[in-house]
């Protein structure tokens, strides 16, 4: 399994990005594929997170409402639609795959792809 993330860029407060993720050898079938991001000195959190056996979607606390996930499955690619953005959205954002769901636990996760930068600028 491999995980191409890209779209990071820098942005102002306020405005938007639309980051992808490109996966290979990987089927969503009953599996999960999530978002997350880490910023300078802080721990890794979760964004999103589809759930494939159910098509259930998870959203962290800070970003409901602002974030969107999506997918066009001929591709086999995610994105993370991320709207209003503020100066604390400013991180390294990841797709990740594994078995199941746990925004909470990012080791749940099982491959991890290498991350693109986004920077929001107040």
């Amino acid at each position: 399994v491999q995980l191409v993330e890209s779209g990071g860029d820098s942005v102002q407060a306020g405005g938007s990005l639309r980051l992808s993720c490109a996966a290979s050898g990987f089927t969503l079938g009953e599996n999960a594929i999530g978002w997350y991001r880490q910023a300078p000195g802080k721990e890794r959190e979760g964004v999103s997170c589809l759930y494939g056996a159910t098509g259930d979607i998870w959203y962290g606390d800070s970003v409901k409402g602002r974030f969107t996930m999506t997918s066009v499955n001929a591709r086999n690619t995610w994105y993370l639609q991320m709207d209003s953005l503020t100066f604390d959205d400013t991180a390294v954002y990841y797709c990740a795959v594994g078995r199941f769901c746990a925004l909470g636990s990012p080791s749940i996760m099982n491959v991890w792809g290498k991350g693109t930068l986004v920077t929001v600028s107040s």
